[in-house]
């Protein structure tokens, strides 16, 4: 189906399932539950104690509350930041900032928020410590986080706290109408009216704020905040009016200006925004809200009603605001990724799945069913994972466990419409939060309480299950990869810089093994407009890249600079019956200096079941001359030992290096204890993390040397985007030791090449020994040699450049991308043949043959013969002795024989018998 008939058809079904609403007069309360219900939701309380415990929570924090307002009926809403004395009605910003109001108004008005930065050096004052009915000319009276002391700031200086204490009284009052339809104590509502209606008439006469500097910022202001997605005081408005709706009808409160402010709040987040990314869902949520709210269009002298915000909200896009409708076409409707960090991926879905369940509310028709890609969307953000549950913290992003919301939400739905196979397959999965401590149902607000079921259940989840090998996003510029379970699983995230939260971070990874992410990346810094980030988090020097001349660098939030994915194994989503490795290739041209990039990682298993890595990354700049390249590897832990080919200690010395003193990026100055040592030889690095009553887990490089190679020891700041499930919790705030291998040459032909050996301290370590091998007459290659554990056994990697690049040994030709051949001193010498990418390889007495595109085959030495497959038409030539019987050949799919055959005999070579494979099978055996 294409796009435009996937619009039609889903703005007909949202308005077919919207009939209910559209002319209908509705009843108060109704945004989480009806009168209708109230008997029976009361009833159900007293059996669920996680939601009871929030009702009585509410009630005990708003006794002392009500205490004070019965002592001082002006304690709460004096505590208001409101223009008490001035009633200003006009507020101008200056870009990002507050800077000052003016005009006059018959009442007092709400105060507008200070900055669009959260950053602060002041504190927020507890609520007790609010000066009353506070409006000076000289500003906000704060306490230093540092110093301790108050000082007289400008707004401007305060982050979010105007804003913040607003909604933190609005929210009392939201409870408080709560329990007023709950316990029809009066007492709740005359609580809250006055803190209502003065807030509310306060906006009611104060103008949108007005941009002098007339930047961009003008088109994404809200009425309370620099950021209409951070308008979260609409929710305890429209929720408080819902609740105490009939209280005020019964007291005869003129409720215009109410409707009003609706109305004006939801026509400024319609004119204002941002609208092609998680913006525009959250603006979304604050519109499903306020149109739910309000009544029917015939009730409004405007007719801007329920049907007229909802088809705003659903169906009608403007230049700022799209329809949810077609908002769901951003998804890349074949992977379900949203195209932003995952971080706020994951929360788009959150937002979405919150607008369909309120509107399922009150249309009963399955809204979330009627958008298939939502469902998708969640399965897919389980590729995110590292296999500890936690999320990849490429972007402005952070390594967090999935939001339980969206498992939460779904279940709901699940069992509202008695869809009890989903149910409990969705049911596992937050089972498993639960079990292992990462979630704790409980209600945190109304929305939990009205729309979390009572119970979840009992089931199993598998995340092995529903992850695969490798997965490729094209839309967030991110390849993942994975092999082995348990202790041994390692995981290998590569990212490009693609949609938005994105960093400058060329071709950055991060490194998931021994239970940690041991290679993490930076994350974001204390805001978006804060130096730290701007400088340092979002540029290259805060991740595991190479960096060009000090200088790489280009825009980060927003950014179009993804990799391309070359070649890759097995193919993203896919599962596959080798499962010795996976790998990827991917290539990136770096803007600032024009340089042509390309990183190759793998990992390979080892006979133990550990996996080590190789990562092969060569850079070189367009414009041939002098030039600097430099591999950046951060790795979590206490210590950082550098070692010779010899395994002694690298000697090395303090440095001033690495600084925008000498033409680097800034970001170079966050390093220190900087030291550095040149050598050519091979060296070994190796990172120690030492924790209490646990072996020591130790990361071990193995660099490949080359001619005046520079090494550098640094310390990085800590990354902001580990968190308790990827990293011991007392090392959260470290420094991070750093290597640095820095070429004074192009690095293409003679790539930076690193195998990458985690291991624990009391455990066996699947690395022997790691040799390099160059060939002059093949510079495109680069060879690799990792000897096992057992001594007898080795992995000999080539790796071309490209699938055009020839390599030759004394027992090897190879034209094309990859091999990976495991041989072993022992009988049997063939473990197998991995090619990737390739055209032809001659090893021993083995030819395989591409019939016409390169192929990815897999030949592995099974107890009867060999277990093969292929993605592509190939010729195998195997070893054969005269007068033995061919081989026969039994071909599958589906796991069962489709046809069988006899090796022919190689009319060329005696030693060899072959046999064709006209097109791609998911498994062949070879019989001896």
């Amino acid at each position: 189906m294409n796009t435009l008939k996937l619009y039609i058809v889903l703005t007909v079904s949202f308005l077919m399932s919207s009939s209910t609403l559209i002319g209908q007069e509705l009843g108060h309360p109704r945004i989480y539950i009806t009168n209708d219900t109230k008997e029976d939701f009361i009833k159900n309380l007293e059996n669920v104690s996680w939601k009871k415990a929030l009702v009585e929570k509410k009630i005990k924090k708003l006794e002392k509350y009500i205490k004070l307002w019965n002592e001082d009926p002006t304690w709460l809403v004096s505590r208001l930041q409101m223009n008490w004395k001035t009633k200003h009605d006009k507020v101008y910003l200056k870009g990002g900032n507050f800077s000052h109001s003016e005009g006059s108004a018959p009442v007092p008005t709400v105060r507008y928020s200070g900055t669009r930065d959260w950053a602060t050096d002041y504190k927020r004052p507890k609520l007790e410590d609010v000066e009353p009915y506070f409006d000076d000319p000289r500003g906000l009276y704060l306490e230093h986080k540092d110093t301790g002391e108050k000082e007289w700031i400008h707004p401007s200086k305060a982050g979010f706290a105007i804003e913040k204490i607003n909604q933190e009284i609005m929210q009392l009052v939201e409870d408080a109408a709560f329990l007023y339809w709950y316990t029809g104590d009066e007492i709740y509502a005359e609580f809250a009216t006055p803190v209502f209606f003065t807030y509310i008439n306060g906006m009611y006469y104060r103008d949108a704020p007005i941009d002098l500097n007339k930047s961009n910022q003008q088109f994404i202001s809200g009425l309370a905040t620099f950021e209409v997605i951070h308008e979260g005081i609409v929710i305890p408005l429209v929720t408080t009016y819902d609740f105490l709706y009939n209280y005020f009808k019964t007291k005869n409160r003129d409720l215009s200006n109410t409707a009003a402010v609706f109305q004006k709040w939801a026509d400024q987040i319609i004119k204002y925004g941002i609208p092609d990314n998680n913006w525009n869902l959250f603006q979304a949520r604050f519109l499903t809200y306020i149109a739910l709210v309000l009544e029917n269009n015939e009730a409004y002298k405007n007719g801007k009603g329920r049907e007229y915000y909802l088809d705003y909200t659903f169906n009608i896009s403007t230049d700022r605001q799209i329809a949810v409708s077609e908002s769901l076409n951003v998804y890349d409707q074949e992977t379900g990724i949203w195209p932003e960090s995952p971080t706020y991926s994951v929360h788009v879905i959150t937002t979405l799945l919150k607008i369909f369940t309120l509107l399922d509310h009150v249309t009963n028709e399955n809204e979330i069913a009627k958008y298939p890609i939502l469902e998708k969307a969640v399965w897919a953000s389980f590729q995110y994972l590292f296999p500890s549950g936690y999320m990849i913290g490429v972007g402005d992003g952070g390594h967090k466990i999935l939001p339980p919301e969206n498992f939460e939400l779904l279940i709901a739905n699940y069992r509202k419409y008695n869809q009890k196979e989903k149910e409990t397959l969705i049911s596992g999965f937050l089972s498993e939060f639960i079990s292992k401590n990462l979630y704790k149902r409980e209600a945190k607000d109304l929305f939990n309480l009205f729309y979390y079921v009572d119970d979840v259940v009992d089931a199993q989840a598998n995340l092995e299950a529903i992850t695969t090998p490798t997965f490729y996003a094209p839309n967030i510029s991110v390849f993942n990869q994975r092999i082995g379970t348990g202790n041994d699983a390692v995981m290998l995230s590569t990212a490009g810089s693609f949609g938005n939260h994105a960093h400058a971070n060329g071709i950055s990874i991060e490194l998931f093994a021994n239970n940690y992410v041991l290679g993490p990346d930076s994350g974001k810094g204390p805001s978006y407009w804060h130096p730290t980030f701007r400088n340092y988090y979002a540029r290259m020097p805060a991740h595991n890249t190479v960096i060009v001349d000090g200088k790489s660098n280009y825009s980060n939030m927003r950014t179009y600079h993804p990799f391309s994915l070359d070649n890759s194994f097995p193919k993203s989503g896919k599962s596959t019956i080798f499962d010795k490795l996976t790998y990827s290739k991917v290539s990136f041209l770096e803007p600032e200096t024009v340089s042509y990039q390309q990183r190759f990682s793998a990992i390979i298993k080892s006979k133990s079941q550990k996996a080590y890595v190789v990562d092969v990354f060569r850079s070189k700049k367009q414009k041939e001359g002098k030039q600097k390249h430099e591999y950046f590897y951060r790795n979590i832990g206490q210590t950082l030992d550098v070692y010779d080919d010899n395994s002694k200690a690298l000697k090395f010395q303090n440095t001033n290096d690495l600084s925008s003193k000498l033409g680097d990026l800034k970001g170079y100055d966050f390093f220190s204890a900087k030291k550095k040592a040149v050598t050519s030889k091979d060296v070994k690095a190796v990172f120690t993390l030492a924790e209490a009553n646990n072996p020591k887990n130790k990361m071990k490089l193995w660099i490949k040397g080359s001619p005046n190679q520079t090494i550098y020891k640094v310390k990085a700041p800590n990354s902001n985007a580990l968190s308790n499930g990827t990293a011991p919790k007392e090392i959260l705030k470290d420094s991070l030791h750093t290597l640095v291998i820095k070429r004074e040459e192009s690095a293409w032909n003679n790539p930076f090449a690193v195998v990458f050996n985690p291991y624990k301290e009391d455990d066996l370590n699947p690395v022997k020994n790691v040799s390099y091998t160059s060939l002059k007459d093949y510079p495109n290659a680069q060879i690799i040699d990792v000897l096992l554990s057992d001594n007898i056994t080795t992995d000999r990697i080539v790796v071309n450049a490209s699938e055009n690049d020839i390599a030759k040994t004394e027992d090897l030709y190879q034209k094309g991308l990859l091999s990976v051949i495991r041989t072993s001193k022992s009988n049997s010498p063939l473990d197998f043949i991995f090619l990737s990418g390739v055209s032809r390889v001659d090893y021993k007495k083995w030819t395989i043959i591409a019939s016409a595109n390169p192929v990815t085959v897999s030949i592995e030495k099974v107890d009867d013969g060999y277990l093969i497959q292929n993605d592509n038409p190939v010729t195998i030539n195997l070893p054969y002795k005269k007068g033995e019987e061919r081989a026969k050949i039994l071909l599958y799919k589906d796991g069962e024989i489709v046809s069988t055959r006899k090796a022919m005999l190689n009319r060329n070579n005696p030693e060899q018998q072959y046999f064709k494979l006209e097109k791609a099978y998911d498994k062949v055996i070879v019989a001896n």
